[in-house]
């Protein structure tokens, strides 16, 4: 699992960004990191788009923009993190462009940030900024569509359900899932959905012949993320293959189980049973809770 010595927390002043903060506060006082809390201002010229601001008073309007941003970030650092190592950091630019580029320079080790949608759709809707951050970011993004909603009380990582394809990923994923399981003593079920079989006359021969395909490549993934971890204590998770849509399947899994968090990978895919990488979307817009995309 990379370092959490600092996890960067994108502020937008919304409800999603409070939501947000709120899971940042439960890692970072787990993993005793220092939490950062970034407001990106956009440029007057881009905020009015074609409108003339050649005749507005630009230098007011920005430096009264700017003095606001900053004591509404000092505000929620100092009443969402009063009793913990937090700073607050105001940017200029593209949010995407700017959220990422500081993430690398500072070397975060994780960036957690609510989906953007609106209105009935919004969970159909991921929202650009984070869409962005989660295509060009170099660690870990933990997102979801109900960070908004999460009361103070309702925070918990009790349960870490991580979903591999079996591709390049799948080990990388699994060591954060199990550094959230040894930090949280959570407990840990590792999934992969095998694609679904048409019916047929070989249905059940078919189903059982790919199940036992992907329980011998899931436990060859297993073996070689064990072969990484130089500590102790690490204990066998509980296993899960089922066949079906891997967004619907591991979206349904999260619910039925009850899990706190799904950790799922997001580099390239790899085989023919590296599908979740193109279901990654699909899986944060569904997901009944958070999800870390690695």
């Amino acid at each position: 699992m990379r370092s959490l010595s600092k996890i960067l927390l994108p502020v937008d002043f919304s409800e999603r960004s409070l939501g947000a903060a709120r899971y940042v506060r439960l890692l970072a006082t787990a993993a005793g990191a220092e939490a950062i809390l970034l407001h990106v201002v956009v440029p007057l010229p881009l905020q009015f788009g074609p409108m003339d601001v050649a005749s507005m008073p630009v230098p007011e309007i920005y430096r009264s923009q700017i003095e606001l941003f900053q004591k509404d970030l000092d505000g929620l650092r100092d009443t969402a993190f009063a009793d913990m190592r937090a700073r607050t950091v105001l940017l200029e630019g593209d949010p995407a462009a700017r959220i990422v580029e500081f993430a690398h320079r500072e070397g975060a080790g994780l960036i957690v940030m609510p989906t953007h949608g609106y209105g009935p759709f919004r969970r159909f809707i991921l929202g650009s900024n984070t869409a962005k951050v989660l295509h060009d970011a170099d660690c870990p993004v933990w997102t979801g569509v109900h960070l908004g909603e999460a009361a103070p009380d309702a925070v918990a990582l009790k349960h870490v359900l991580c979903a591999v394809d079996l591709g390049a990923q799948s080990v990388p994923s699994l060591i954060w899932a199990e550094g959230l399981r040894k930090l949280f003593g959570a407990r840990l079920t590792v999934m992969h959905v095998t694609a679904a079989v048409p019916p047929s006359e070989n249905e059940v021969a078919q189903r059982a012949n790919l199940r036992w395909a992907a329980e011998r490549e899931l436990r060859a993934v297993l073996d070689s993320f064990r072969s990484t971890l130089t500590e102790s204590g690490t204990t066998a998770p509980d296993l899960l293959i089922e066949a079906g849509d891997p967004a619907q399947t591991i979206c349904g899994a999260a619910a039925r189980l009850n899990a706190d968090v799904v950790v799922i990978g997001r580099g390239s895919a790899a085989g023919v049973f590296g599908r979740l990488r193109t279901n990654a979307y699909a899986i944060i817009r569904q997901s009944p809770c958070p999800v870390v995309s690695v």
